[in-house]
């Protein structure tokens, strides 16, 4: 009985709305489940393994954010620390590294417990600057210290890249959390919940598209499954729904709203294509196979590494005193 006294305090202690915006997530995860499980049963002769394991694998992540985000930001700080462990890791295990390269390799891992220190202790004015400009001087005076030379300024942007992208731009969903909660109608985890639930559906939404209706290639060379109407049907229908929930879960309104209505989908176009083009550089489909039916956790964040940067600083210009 105390037990059941302890959860349900805890759930009453939630933002309402977050509550029903997870409950969403999670009744359209359900409603996915059922039409494979349909599909299945329609058309026996085709097989629908693959996307019953997509699912699968999605039911795990969202349960994981799921209960980060209600616990706090002492939990979501830590699980995206991992997070930008595991995403670095795959990054380095499929760049072009050397032997010679373990300092600077080991100095890249350090970065993470020192940026997520900076979200820890709420020290955003040290976060800004610590991965972009700390570590871009650090890295290549290390490399020269050492005397590797050969290949000096391509593998000095290679380790910057990587930094950037799974540790830095990661990091700015850990400090959404940080936002005061009086601040945001459905609290800090709120922020967080939409730009996961966006930046997720623009990519499904582009491959729905895509696949109903696509016919022009965009990007050919780099991503050739990709179409201009994938592509515009994605941006419109995840702009849409920026709009519509967007009042419920963030402080913005108007012209702020409609600018990350607008801009949000772009940016996770951006780097689903240029993670895309790094992975075709490198000779990869997938950074690795740690999420079956998805690849490698990179990609399954390569938009995000986009749009939680973007995400956050159109916040703190239109609707965040905080930052």
């Amino acid at each position: 009985m105390q037990i059941l006294d302890t959860v349900r305090d805890f759930f009453a202690d939630q933002p309402p709305v977050l509550l029903w915006g997870l409950a969403g997530v999670l009744a359209l995860l359900t409603l996915a489940g059922v039409v494979a499980r349909g599909l299945s049963l329609a058309r026996p002769g085709k097989d629908y393994r693959e996307l019953n394991t997509r699912i699968a694998s999605w039911w795990v992540m969202i349960v994981l954010l799921s209960a980060a985000l209600l616990a706090g930001w002492q939990a979501t700080t830590a699980l995206f620390a991992l997070i930008s462990f595991v995403a670095l890791r795959e990054f380095l295990s499929i760049a072009p590294t050397r032997r010679e390269d373990r300092l600077i390799i080991l100095a890249a891992y350090v970065a993470i417990p020192v940026s997520y220190a900076c979200v820890w202790m709420d020290e955003y004015p040290i976060f800004l600057v610590i991965v972009p400009v700390y570590a871009f001087l650090l890295t290549p005076f290390l490399m020269a210290a050492l005397g590797q030379t050969k290949g000096y300024l391509s593998r000095v942007a290679m380790f910057h890249w990587g930094l950037m992208t799974c540790v830095y731009n990661i990091g700015y969903v850990a400090m959404l959390m940080r936002v005061p909660d009086a601040e945001a109608p459905a609290g800090a985890a709120g922020l967080v919940l939409l730009l996961l639930v966006a930046t997720e559906f623009n990519d499904v939404a582009q491959y729905v598209w895509g696949k109903t209706l696509g016919r022009r290639k965009i990007v050919p060379t780099v991503s050739p499954n990709k179409t201009w109407e994938g592509f515009i049907g994605g941006w419109v229908s995840t702009a849409a729904l920026i709009w519509v929930i967007g009042p419920f879960l963030t402080p913005l309104s108007g012209v702020g709203l409609a600018v990350v209505a607008v801009s949000l989908p772009l940016a996770g176009f951006a780097g689903d294509v240029t993670m895309s083009a790094i992975k075709r550089d490198i000779g990869v489909k997938d950074t690795s196979g740690l999420i079956p039916g998805h690849g490698g956790l990179l990609d399954r964040l390569d938009s995000l590494t986009f749009t939680a940067p973007l995400f956050f600083h159109l916040l703190a210009f239109f609707a965040v005193d905080k930052f």
